[in-house]
């Protein structure tokens, strides 16, 4: 026997269309509908464009949200005994932060359910780098990952499972070839379904603007943020943002086993002062909604606790913490043309050329080569002189440099006098 369906999908599209709000059932119908194959990928796709032209109100957001949520299953961490909180990036050039920050936070006894993703594009995934790594992997049981946090360890990167939110793996898919990815109530409903479903008790997002990141106006980022904040809220999870800048590179590798050689300076109370910074400053706000806010983060950087909890993180995976990393067989410097102060340094395009050289994937079921990336020697305000290394390609093959130089023309400069840089975090928002 056929099921009527309450609603059709054409409805629903001409309603946003035309600019008016999607009714709540309505909405939940088009997201399960289509997360059962009944609305079309045609549907969904001029659903999302009609979304994305004309934006959708914060009471459709959270049911759109909810409905994602419901689309599959919800974990809870309660049994666990012990907070958790969990941290967010939207995605940037050297964003390498989750790897510090983990471990750093999990030294205070907080649990950090840290569900990753892989890099699509010039943004790097968090669980290519990991990867890059003898023996680690990302693929855990639910079970391994409530005893790697209940223990000693207390922290977790790894793969979510496709249980959660499946609507959104769906879609997401669907907005990254119909151009409708930089919707902001489509970005928050895909993030904020996955982490509200995770289970988590607290969160924070690293929401970035500039050149290397999705929002590269601050408005757009700052809108971002207070919507994401506002879901997180209205669910339960003690939610806040920092809008961080991504003008830049973060830090001086741009890769897979470069960035965790990056991380592993940090974790030993050194590394990039940039990656310093904003890994204390998330470590903060993440431990002050854990209950700790006087916890004193840089000194388990410097006294080697941080390092313990990431040595034992990545052996509770089956990685080998002290294990040599994957080495380029080929590699290109590019050298300053004149002397100067490096004066911009545009994040984008320092991405895209990672990106080109094997570092990033350009299908979801391409192969990342761990050791292609791009070594930065110098950045904005640093005085060079002419023949000195700017940068360091690395690649597996020698012809991977020249596309990857034809995207870095442009993309810096040396001028006379350095140029003003603001403070890397630039605001906080909160519910």
């Amino acid at each position: 026997m056929s099921t009527v369906e309450p609603y059709d999908a054409v409805d629903v599209i001409r309603a946003k269309r035309d600019g008016g709000a999607v009714p709540e059932p309505a909405l939940r119908w088009m997201v399960d509908a289509y997360t059962r194959g009944y609305v079309s990928d045609a549907q969904m796709a001029s659903f999302a464009m009609a979304i994305f032209q004309r934006g959708m109100e914060r009471e459709e957001i959270r049911v759109l949200t909810d409905a994602m949520i419901a689309s599959g299953e919800r974990m809870s961490f309660a049994a666990l005994g012990k907070k958790t909180v969990d941290k967010h990036s939207t995605g940037g050039v050297g964003d390498k932060i989750t790897l510090p920050l983990a471990p750093l936070v999990a030294a205070f006894g907080v649990a950090v359910p840290q569900l990753s993703g892989r890099g699509l594009g010039h943004t790097g995934g968090t669980l290519d780098k990991l990867e890059s790594i003898p023996g680690w992997r990302a693929a855990l049981s639910n079970e391994e990952m409530f005893a790697q946090m209940q223990g000693d360890v207390g922290a977790v990167i790894c793969a979510a499972g496709s249980g959660l939110a499946p609507a959104d793996k769906k879609l997401y898919a669907l907005r990254d070839v119909t151009g409708t990815v930089e919707a902001i109530p489509l970005i928050a409903s895909s993030i904020m379904s996955k982490k509200i479903a995770e289970g988590t008790d607290a969160l924070v997002l690293d929401v970035k603007f500039g050149s290397g990141a999705f929002m590269q106006d601050i408005d757009r980022a700052r809108e971002l943020a207070r919507t994401m904040v506002a879901l997180g809220t209205d669910s339960g999870v003690a939610t806040t943002a920092l809008l961080t800048d991504m003008n830049v590179p973060l830090g001086f590798a741009i890769g897979n086993a470069n960035e965790v050689r990056e991380s592993v300076e940090i974790l030993a109370g050194a590394g990039p002062a940039d990656v310093r910074e904003l890994t204390i400053a998330l470590a903060r706000e993440m431990l002050a909604l854990a209950g700790q806010p006087d916890a004193d983060v840089e000194a388990a950087l410097d006294d080697g606790r941080a390092m313990d909890q990431w040595k034992a993180m990545i052996r509770a995976q089956d990685g080998d913490p002290d294990a040599a990393l994957p080495v380029a067989r080929e590699t290109h410097v590019v050298t300053a043309p004149a002397d100067g102060v490096i004066s911009r340094m545009d994040a984008l395009p320092f991405g895209i050329a990672a990106w080109r050289l094997g570092a990033g994937r350009a299908r979801a079921e391409d192969p990342v080569i761990f050791e292609a990336g791009i070594d930065l020697h110098a950045k904005p305000g640093d005085r060079v002189v002419a023949g000195q290394p700017l940068f360091t390609l690395s690649a597996a093959d020698e012809a991977r440099f020249p596309r990857a130089i034809e995207a870095l023309e442009g993309a810096w400069e040396i001028g006379a006098d350095a140029p003003a840089r603001g403070p890397i975090v630039r605001e906080r928002i909160t519910a």
